[in-house]
């Protein structure tokens, strides 16, 4: 048996995100690492039978947000859930497992090393039931609604038309959330979902750092990009690192150079590794 610790609705521990939601829990038992729940998370979800497009894009978003020290929400459910908790903690980050049953009847099985590999590096699990309560059929659609409402925003990679995913979107909707979907081909069962999310008004995520740049998260700048850097060249890293991505025109103002200056810095520090540019923007290199 996992220790667990029991947040009540009335304590003044239960996360506020999750206070504001329709239907909230009356409780929630966590594992490891409360913290996190007063701490800034994005939600990732998505199919379980996933294509080798999204897992990529999961490992990649799980990445990304845990470089920008966003923690990473996911139902620990194969697939996509899994690869984006995959992602985070690839690049150190945090991530919590929200479970539709109790901890000591995880499912799925084969996702457990995974929810361990997350508490181990400071992550957190959380379920509305009892550490001994085994999962039943409505507890999964349940579940859905605590992912969305401890997010900031839900990000759906890949969502078959049956797809619980789309329920977790729509919660997210109804709680107010942003939901972000990545945009697949029309003919892959597995992108459907989120191509109609787009279609009825989800964000389309095609560019990950817009995610990164809307909820006003900054990439982490290590010692090893400090070091490389000249005092001109910090200066334009500072900008682009606070503007998550800026244009040209806004690392000129920012830094006061001359625009020939500053291309010409900037085509340095792409060299170096240290920004790369694409969609007009210039963005930390990962």
């Amino acid at each position: 048996m996992i220790g667990t610790v029991r947040i009540d609705f009335e304590s003044a521990d239960f996360p506020a995100r999750l206070r504001e939601i329709p239907d909230p829990p009356r409780q929630l038992y966590c594992t490891g690492n409360v913290s996190l729940l007063k701490e800034r998370s994005i939600g990732v979800v998505g199919a379980r039978k996933n294509t080798v497009y999204g897992k990529n894009v999961a490992l990649m978003i799980g990445r990304r947000l845990a470089e920008c020290g966003v923690t990473v929400t996911s139902g620990l459910a194969l697939g996509i859930d899994g690869y984006s908790h995959e992602g985070a903690l690839d690049a150190d980050g945090k991530v919590i497992g929200v479970l539709g049953s109790g901890i000591d009847h995880m499912t799925p099985q084969r996702n457990r090393g995974l929810m361990m590999r997350g508490l181990e590096n400071g992550g957190l699990v959380v379920s509305e039931y009892a550490p001994e309560e085994a999962a039943f059929k409505a507890s999964f659609p349940a579940r859905n609604r605590i992912i969305s409402g401890l997010s900031e925003a839900l990000v759906v990679v890949e969502a078959g038309l049956d797809s619980g995913s789309l329920i977790t979107a729509k919660h997210a909707s109804d709680q107010g959330r942003t939901v972000y979907a990545v945009p697949g081909n029309i003919n892959s069962q597995t992108s459907i979902g989120c191509n109609l999310l787009i279609r009825d008004g989800a964000v389309p995520l095609i560019i990950i750092d817009d995610l990164i740049r809307d909820i006003g998260a900054m990439p982490k700048a290590t010692d090893a990009v400090n070091n490389c850097l000249d005092a001109d060249e910090q200066k334009i890293f500072d900008v682009v690192r606070e503007l998550c991505g800026a244009t040209m025109e806004e690392i000129i103002r920012g830094t006061g150079f001359s625009p020939g200056l500053a291309n010409s810095l900037v085509t340095v520090m792409e060299i170096k590794g240290v920004v790369e540019s694409y969609a007009g923007r210039i963005y930390p290199s990962r």
